[in-house]
């Protein structure tokens, strides 16, 4: 792998907490229970990131479980972020690069 997972995990934290997108409460039990992909249906995608993919991840590496290798969630950040005024360029990269350390492949980042 190219970079170490925990530390792209700590990236996508700290851009979340730079673009002041990073909560001090976590949602609901149901909203965290949904079944929808990425919860599309009960959370903001800053929040999924937040509160189910960068504590999911930490608790596979945290157990030495093996983590994922068919993730590809940068095409949904580019897509949850295109509209937005915030310069997210710092947190998509980070995104890309943990689809790429899990994968193996190298993600196609938009111009």
């Amino acid at each position: 792998m190219s970079a170490e997972p925990r530390a792209l995990l700590y990236a996508i934290e700290r851009e979340l907490k730079v673009l002041s997108w990073w909560e001090s409460s976590p949602p609901s039990a149901e909203a965290l229970a949904s079944t929808e992909p990425f919860c599309l249906d009960t959370l903001s995608f800053p929040q999924w990131l937040q509160f189910v993919l960068i504590p999911r991840m930490q608790a596979l590496i945290d157990a030495g479980s093996p983590l994922p290798t068919r993730i590809s969630i940068y095409p949904m950040a580019t897509e949850s972020f295109r509209q937005l005024a915030e310069d997210t360029r710092a947190l998509e990269e980070a995104i890309a690069r943990l689809d790429e350390a899990l994968s193996g492949q190298p993600v196609s980042r938009e111009p």
